[in-house]
C-alpha cells in the first residue's frame, strides 16, 4: 500500500460538522499515511448573500496562507478557484491552477507514490497527473443540490466515474448508477465516529447553557439545516402539535442552500435554532436529547443520501424518529419511521415511554451494537483492501469485472 494520499474534498477542513471527507483524511493520517487535503473548489456559484460573501472572504484569506499543517502527517490547502464552474473556460483555468499547485505541494511534501482520492464530481481533469491509483468516493447526488450546474456535473462526473480505478458509493442508489458505468464500483455505506458519539452515553456532561432552562422533553436534530434536506412544513406541524416538548436544532442554517427559509418554524416558541457547535461538543448536547429526529424531505437528493447522523444517534443509544429515507431501509427495525406529522407525534410519544419498557436496556444495547458495527476504522480497512486488490489487478494487467459488492 502506498503511504501518501491527495484528497480532493467538497467540504472545508474547518467546517464544524465533519463529513466522511475529514474523517477519512484524519484516520489515514493517524495510521501514518501522509495526507494532502484540498478544501472545496466551489461547485456552487455564490449567491451574493452575507453567508456566501463571508465564506468567499475566508477562502480568499485561506488561499494566501498556503499549505497549512493541521496534524501529524496531514496538510490542508485551499485551492485558488473562480467559483463559476458552469463555464468551461473557468473550469479549465481552475484546474490548470490546481494541477500546478498539487504538483508543487506534492513535491514539497515528498509525495512519490500517492493515491488521488476525490469527492469532487467534476475533478476528471486532475486524473492521470502522477497518481498510482485514483479513487472516486461518491457520497451524494451533488448535481441535484440547489444552485449546482446540473448538466455540467452530470457530464463531468460520467467521465470521472468511467476513468477512475475504483469507485466507492455510500448508498444503494448511488452504487447502482455508478456501477453501470464502472464495474470496479463498491457499495460502501456511511458510518459514524462511534467512540466520539458514544460518549453521550458513557460520560456525564454538564447541561449545555441553551438546554439548561428548557422544561419538558428535548427532541433534537444535529446537522445541516437546509431547505432541500429538511421538511419545514413537517417540522412546523410536529412542533405545533407538541407544545409541551422542545425541538432543538443544532447546525448552520442554509448550509449548502443559501435560499433556506426557516421563518415558518422560528415563529414557534418551542423551536430552538441554536446554531452550529464544535464537533467535540456534540456528544454533550446529544446526551440531553430524549429523542432524535431525521425530518428529511423525500426528494432526488435524499433518495441518494446516507446520513451519518443516523449511526451517531444510535451510538448514543437514542431513539430515532425519521421519514422513510431510502438508504436506511435495512435499519427500519432500529428506529421509528413516520409518514406524516401525526405519526411523528405518535412515535415521539412512544419513544419517550421507552424508559418504562422492561426491555429498555436491550433496546439501547441493540442500537449501540449496530452503531459499533459501522465504525470508521473497519470501513477504512475494507476500503484500503479494495484499493490494494485493484492495484494488484492493474499491476498484473488483469483488467475486468470485479466482485463489486458491499464493503
Amino acid at each position: 500500500m502506498q503511504n501518501e494520499f491527495i484528497i480532493i474534498s467538497t467540504a472545508d477542513w474547518d467546517n464544524p460538522f465533519w463529513t466522511n471527507k475529514q474523517h477519512i483524511a484524519k484516520r489515514l493520517a493517524d495510521r501514518g499515511y501522509k495526507v494532502l487535503y484540498l478544501n472545496s473548489m466551489g461547485l456552487r456559484a455564490p449567491s451574493g448573500n452575507s453567508k456566501d460573501l463571508k465564506r468567499i472572504i475566508r477562502r480568499f484569506k485561506g488561499m494566501f496562507k498556503g499549505l497549512q499543517q493541521k496534524d501529524d502527517n496531514l496538510w490542508v490547502w485551499s485551492p485558488i478557484v473562480i467559483p463559476y464552474q458552469k463555464s468551461s473556460l473557468v473550469r479549465k483555468i481552475n484546474f490548470m491552477i490546481s494541477k500546478c499547485f498539487i504538483k508543487y505541494y506534492a513535491k514539497k511534501l515528498n509525495f512519490t507514490n500517492y493515491i488521488l482520492w476525490t469527492y469532487n464530481p467534476i475533478s476528471h481533469p486532475l486524473l492521470n497527473k502522477g497518481e498510482v491509483t485514483s479513487v472516486y468516493h461518491c457520497v451524494d447526488e451533488v448535481s441535484v443540490q440547489p444552485g449546482m450546474p446540473e448538466e455540467v456535473i452530470r457530464e463531468e462526473e460520467y467521465k470521472l466515474v468511467k476513468n477512475v480505478d475504483i469507485v466507492f458509493a455510500t448508498s444503494q442508489s448511488l452504487y447502482d448508477k455508478r456501477r453501470s458505468i464502472n464495474p470496479t464500483t463498491y457499495y460502501s455505506a456511511n458510518v459514524a465516529d462511534f467512540d466520539h458519539f458514544s460518549q453521550a452515553r458513557t460520560k456525564k456532561y454538564e447541561v449545555p447553557r441553551e438546554l439548561g432552562e428548557l422544561q419538558g422533553a428535548i427532541i433534537g436534530f444535529i446537522g445541516a439545516i437546509s431547505g432541500y434536506k429538511l421538511d419545514y412544513q413537517l417540522i412546523f406541524e410536529i412542533a405545533q402539535s407538541n407544545p409541551d416538548k422542545n425541538f432543538v436544532f443544532i447546525g448552520q442554517v442554509g448550509e449548502g442552500d443559501p435560499k433556506t427559509n426557516v421563518s415558518q418554524i422560528k415563529q414557534l416558541k418551542n423551536v430552538y435554532l441554536i446554531g452550529p457547535k464544535p464537533y467535540e461538543e456534540l456528544p454533550r448536547y446529544l446526551q440531553y436529547f430524549d429523542v432524535c429526529l431525521l425530518p428529511n424531505n423525500l426528494n432526488e437528493y435524499t433518495k441518494n443520501m446516507f446520513p451519518m447522523k443516523f449511526f451517531e444517534y444510535l451510538a448514543a443509544g437514542k431513539p430515532v424518529v425519521m421519514t422513510s429515507l431510502h438508504a436506511l431501509q435495512e435499519y427500519y427495525d432500529l428506529c421509528y419511521v413516520a409518514r406524516n406529522s401525526t405519526e411523528f407525534s405518535d412515535y415521539i410519544s412512544r419513544a419517550l415511554k421507552e424508559k418504562n419498557n422492561e426491555n429498555f436496556n436491550e433496546l439501547i444495547n441493540t442500537r449501540v451494537s449496530e452503531a459499533k458495527s459501522h465504525d470508521w476504522e473497519a470501513r477504512i480497512d475494507n476500503m484500503l483492501d479494495r484499493i490494494e486488490q485493484v492495484n494488484f489487478q492493474n499491476t498484473n494487467g488483469k483488467i475486468g469485472i470485479y466482485d463489486a459488492k458491499s464493503i
